[in-house]
C-alpha cells in the first residue's frame, strides 16, 4: 500500500457540505491555508441534493454550486474527496494530526479529463442512491453532472470487469490495479463539519420497514421535486402515475423514545410544508395533507411560511400516525387519532405518503477523535450559550449539523463563528 508524504496546511475542514465549504472559504479568504476533506466522491454534502430551500423557495443548486465552484478554484484550498478519516488528534499546541486514507476510484486523476466516455460505455446498469433509487446509473459513473470533482468512480461491487470503460477512454486514466493510498494532514486547527443522516425508514415497523409502495423518504421526495430530477416530474414510484392524494408523516424519525431519538429536527416541519407547496404547484390538483403532533415554525419568517401553505389549501391534521399499511391499488392506508374535528381512531389512504425523517450525526468520532458528544450523539459545545462552535479540544471546533440539528441559515452563520474561531486560534499561536 503506498504512503504519501505527510501534508502541511493551517486548517483541516472534515466535511466538504455547506458548513464545511463555507468554514473553509472564510479561512481562505483570510490567507489561511486549508484542506477540506470529504468521504463523498463530490462535495457539496445533503443541500446540493436538495430541489429548493425554505423560506424564500431558492434553487439549492443556485447557491450551494457557487460555492463548490469557489472552493475548488480557490488557491488557498485544497479538496480532498472520497477520503475516510482514521484518526484526528492534537499532538502539540500548534499541530493536529489527521490520518486519512485514499480510497481508489480505479481512475488516474492526474489523466482523467471528465469526458464521462467510461460512463456512456459501460453496460452495466445500478440503482441509483443519488436519485433515491428511482433510476439507474453506471458500474463506473460521476455522482451527478454539476459533482466537483468532475471524476467518476468505478463501483467494483457490481463491475463485470469486461473493460469497456477502458478500451472508450482517450487518456487511458482507468486503473485496475489502484490501491487505497494512506497519508497524514497536519495543521493548527480543525473544523469539524460532519453533517448528519436522515434516521433510517426501516426502524419503525408500523411505517412497513421501507417495504411499502409509495411510501417514500424526504430526501427521495426532493429528488421526485427537482427540475434534474428521475422522471422531470413528480411521480409515484410504483405505476408511474401522477397522485391525487399526497400525505406527509410527521416526526416519522424523531421525537420517539422507541427509536432512541428523543429530540425534536428542527426543520422536519419547514422542509415538509415547503415540499407541500412544491407539490401544489407541480400538482394543483392534488390533495395535500400533513399529519402532525405540533408545528414547529421557528425562524424568521417561518411562521408566515406555515400560514401561507394554509392558504394555499394544504390541509394540516393535528395526528400522530400510529401505522401505515398497504392499502388498495397500491395506496397507503394510515391509522391515526385525530386530536381535533371529530376526534377519534380514523382511517385515510392516500397515493403517495412521504415520512418527515429526523436528524441523526453522520459521523461517529468513537476510537477516531478525542472529541465529546452528548447523548444524542451530536458533537457537545463547551460554550454552548456565547461560543457554539468550541469543543473540548483545544483549536478544533464544529459547525452545521455535527453539533445538532439546525436549518441552512443557521449552518452558514455557525460555519463562519468557527471559521473565526480558527483563525483567531491560529493568531494566538504566533
Amino acid at each position: 500500500m503506498k504512503v504519501k508524504r505527510d501534508l502541511q496546511f493551517d486548517a483541516i475542514v472534515i466535511g466538504g457540505g455547506i458548513a464545511g465549504l463555507q468554514s473553509a472559504l472564510d479561512l481562505g479568504d483570510q490567507g489561511y491555508k486549508v484542506a477540506v476533506v470529504d468521504k463523498d466522491a463530490t462535495i457539496g454534502g445533503k443541500m446540493i441534493r436538495l430541489s429548493k430551500v425554505f423560506p424564500t423557495l431558492d434553487c439549492a443548486s443556485c447557491i450551494t454550486t457557487p460555492k463548490m465552484s469557489s472552493a475548488a478554484h480557490h488557491e488557498n484550498i485544497t479538496l480532498f474527496t472520497y477520503c475516510t478519516l482514521g484518526a484526528l488528534d492534537r499532538e502539540k499546541p500548534d499541530q493536529v494530526v489527521a490520518q486519512l486514507r485514499q480510497e481508489p476510484r480505479y481512475v488516474d486523476p492526474e489523466k482523467c479529463i471528465g469526458c464521462r466516455k467510461c460512463e456512456y460505455g459501460c453496460p452495466v446498469y445500478v440503482e441509483d442512491d443519488e436519485q433515491g433509487g428511482f433510476n439507474m446509473r453506471k458500474a463506473i459513473y460521476i455522482p451527478f453532472s454539476n459533482a466537483i470533482p468532475q471524476l467518476p468512480v468505478l463501483d467494483v461491487e457490481n463491475c463485470s470487469l469486461c473493460g469497456k470503460c477502458a478500451k472508450v477512454c482517450p487518456t487511458d486514466a482507468i486503473r485496475y490495479d489502484m490501491e487505497p493510498e494512506d497519508f497524514t494532514i497536519t495543521a493548527k486547527t480543525a473544523v469539524l463539519a460532519t453533517g448528519f443522516e436522515l434516521s433510517p425508514m426501516e426502524q419503525k415497523p408500523q411505517y412497513g420497514l421501507a417495504k411499502l409502495q409509495n411510501v417514500v423518504s424526504s430526501m427521495q421526495m426532493e429528488r421526485l421535486l427537482a427540475p434534474h430530477g428521475p422522471y422531470n416530474r413528480v411521480l409515484r414510484p410504483s405505476d408511474g402515475k401522477e397522485p391525487d392524494s399526497i400525505a406527509y408523516v410527521q416526526c416519522a424519525g424523531s421525537r420517539d423514545e422507541s427509536l432512541g431519538i428523543p429530540y425534536c429536527s428542527r426543520v422536519c416541519c419547514m422542509y415538509a410544508i415547503k415540499q407541500a407547496m412544491l407539490l401544489s404547484g407541480a400538482l394543483p390538483l392534488a390533495d395535500i395533507t400533513i399529519y402532525y403532533m405540533d408545528i414547529r415554525a421557528f425562524g424568521k419568517g417561518y411562521e408566515q411560511f406555515y400560514q401561507n401553505a394554509k392558504a394555499m389549501g394544504i390541509e394540516f391534521v393535528k395526528a400522530k400516525v400510529a401505522k401505515i399499511t398497504q392499502g388498495d391499488n397500491q395506496t397507503a392506508r394510515l391509522r391515526y387519532e385525530d386530536q381535533e374535528g371529530n376526534g377519534g381512531v380514523m382511517e385515510r389512504e392516500h397515493d403517495l405518503v412521504i415520512l418527515s425523517l429526523g436528524m441523526v450525526p453522520q459521523w461517529d468520532p468513537a476510537g477516531i477523535c478525542s472529541v465529546n458528544c452528548g447523548q444524542d450523539g451530536f458533537i457537545q459545545s463547551i460554550l454552548p450559550k456565547i461560543a457554539p462552535t468550541v469543543t473540548n479540544i483545544d483549536g478544533v471546533y464544529t459547525a452545521g449539523v455535527a453539533a445538532g440539528p439546525k436549518d441552512i441559515v443557521d449552518t452558514i452563520t455557525e460555519a463562519g463563528a468557527a471559521a473565526m474561531e480558527a483563525a483567531n486560534y491560529i493568531k494566538g499561536l504566533t
